[in-house]
């Protein structure tokens, strides 16, 4: 289901009026920074210093656009809690086909079915997506030293002093009633 966005002044700078283009490959520049992400509530990433560079192959029955994003997002580390700025490249695809109708198809590239009287398209759905579904699930600073950031150490002392496993499961083997300490044998035999 395609996410539903408002209608916003500053997000029109995102849209190709691809209706006076003539046939064949024109390419179009985009930058996308914390000014976009701004009006995206749920949005994974808040801040950005991203180029997009759109590629359109204009042909009479469809649109082919490749999108080239590059450059680096603000993300926080799931282990410290360190804000750091990771590198970002992603290449996507997208098939635009002219049809009234709604048209499915299993293809490796993203189709996208408009009007045949549309006369532009929007890109800004597509920008977002194209970042947030990109983002790792558990960002984490620099564990090979090439992003220049690591993890905070006063953070990872702290989580030391406060949980160590060695620790919890000897508390936990001294707390545990005979009678359950006994099915624990179960599962040797």
């Amino acid at each position: 289901m395609p996410l539903k966005f408002i209608v916003v002044k500053n997000l029109k700078t995102y849209r190709i009026p691809f209706s006076g283009l003539s046939d064949g490959s024109h390419d179009f520049e985009f930058d996308v920074n914390e000014e976009f992400f701004s009006f995206f509530e749920h949005s994974l990433v808040k801040n950005a210093q991203l180029k997009v560079l759109v590629n359109l192959q204009k042909d009479p029955r469809y649109l082919s656009l490749d999108f080239d994003i590059s450059g680096k997002v603000e993300l926080n580390c799931d282990t410290c809690l360190n804000v750091f700025w990771a590198p970002f490249s992603q290449q996507e695809t997208v098939l635009v086909k002219f049809d009234n109708e709604e048209w499915e198809d299993d293809a490796e590239k993203e189709v996208i079915v408009i009007p045949p009287k549309q006369h532009e398209l929007d890109l800004v759905e597509l920008i977002y997506e194209f970042v947030n579904v990109h983002i790792p699930p558990y960002p984490k600073c620099d564990i090979d030293g090439e992003l220049g950031t690591e993890c905070d150490p006063e953070m990872l002392s702290y989580m030391e002093e406060v949980k160590s496993p060695t620790d919890e499961k000897e508390n936990n083997d001294q707390d545990i009633d005979p009678r359950w300490a006994a099915l624990k044998n179960i599962k040797n035999n």
